[in-house]
C-alpha cells in the first residue's frame, strides 16, 4: 500500500496529461475532418487507410532513414565527449556539462535559425572556404538532408551525452587496471570492458536523440523549406 500510495502522483500525473490527450486523439482519428476545420463526427476509417499509403509510407520511411542517420552521428560524437568528461578530475566535471548544457539556455528557434545564416551560400562556412582558396563556388549545405541532420545532431547530442556520461562515470577505474594488469591493450579495454558496461547508456541516448528527431519537424520545415520540398521528418 506505501508503495501504490508514493506513485500514485506519478502515475496520475501520466494519466492525465499523457494517457488521456492520446486517448482523445485516437477517438478523433475515426471521425471525418470539417470542411471548415474542426471535427464532423461521422464514424470513418479513411483516415487510416490514407495513413498506409505509398505517400505516408514513404514520408515514414524517410523519417526513420533520417532520424536513424542522427542517431548514430550524435552517438559517434557523444560517446568520446561523454568520455572524455568523465576522465576529468571531479572538480572539473561539473562545469563541463555546464558548457555541455549551455546550447539549452536559449531557444530552439534561435539555435535553429543560427545553422541558416552558418550554411546559406553567403554565410560564414562558404565564404571562409573560399578565402582560403578551399573552395570557387558555394557548397551547397543548406535546403537539403545534409542540413537536417546537423541541426538534430547539433540540437539532441547533448542529451547523449548526458546520459553516457551517467553511465561511463559509474564505472570504477579498478575494472580497467584488472584489463590492463591481464595484458590487455587500450582497444581491448574499451572494447571488452567499457563498451559493453555502457550500452544501457547508449541505449537511453539513442532513444532519446531517435524519438525526438523522428517527431521534428521545426528543424526540417526551417532548413529545407526555402527548397520547397517536403521531408519526411
Amino acid at each position: 500500500m506505501r508503495r501504490v500510495v508514493l506513485m500514485a502522483p506519478g502515475l496520475g500525473y501520466l494519466a492525465a496529461f499523457l494517457v488521456a490527450p492520446c486517448l482523445i486523439i485516437f477517438a478523433y482519428s475515426l471521425f471525418e475532418r470539417g470542411t471548415y476545420g474542426g471535427i464532423d463526427y461521422t464514424w470513418t476509417l479513411e483516415n487510416y487507410q490514407r495513413s498506409v499509403s505509398s505517400l505516408f509510407a514513404r514520408i515514414f520511411l524517410d523519417s526513420v532513414r533520417i532520424a536513424g542517420t542522427a542517431t548514430l552521428a550524435a552517438l559517434l560524437i557523444g560517446y568520446p565527449a561523454a568520455y572524455a568528461i568523465a576522465q576529468q578530475p571531479r572538480n572539473r566535471q561539473m562545469a563541463l556539462l555546464v558548457l555541455v548544457m549551455l546550447p539549452f539556455w536559449s531557444n530552439y528557434l534561435i539555435r535553429t535559425y543560427a545553422w541558416i545564416v552558418l550554411l546559406n551560400n553567403e554565410g560564414l562556412i562558404n565564404r571562409t572556404l573560399e578565402a582560403a582558396g578551399v573552395i570557387h563556388k558555394p557548397l551547397p549545405l543548406l535546403y537539403n538532408e545534409f542540413a537536417i541532420v546537423l541541426g538534430l545532431v547539433y540540437n539532441y547530442v547533448p542529451f547523449v551525452i548526458l546520459a553516457l556520461y551517467s553511465s561511463i562515470s559509474r564505472l570504477g577505474p579498478e575494472l580497467r587496471e584488472a584489463s590492463f594488469d591481464l595484458g590487455g591493450s587500450a582497444w581491448t579495454t574499451f572494447r571488452r570492458v567499457t563498451l559493453p558496461l555502457t550500452v544501457p547508456g547508449i541505449a537511453a541516448g539513442a532513444v532519446f536523440v531517435f524519438v525526438l528527431s523522428i517527431g521534428n519537424f521545426v528543424t526540417p520545415d526551417l532548413l529545407v523549406a526555402g527548397n520547397g520540398r517536403c521531408w519526411g521528418t
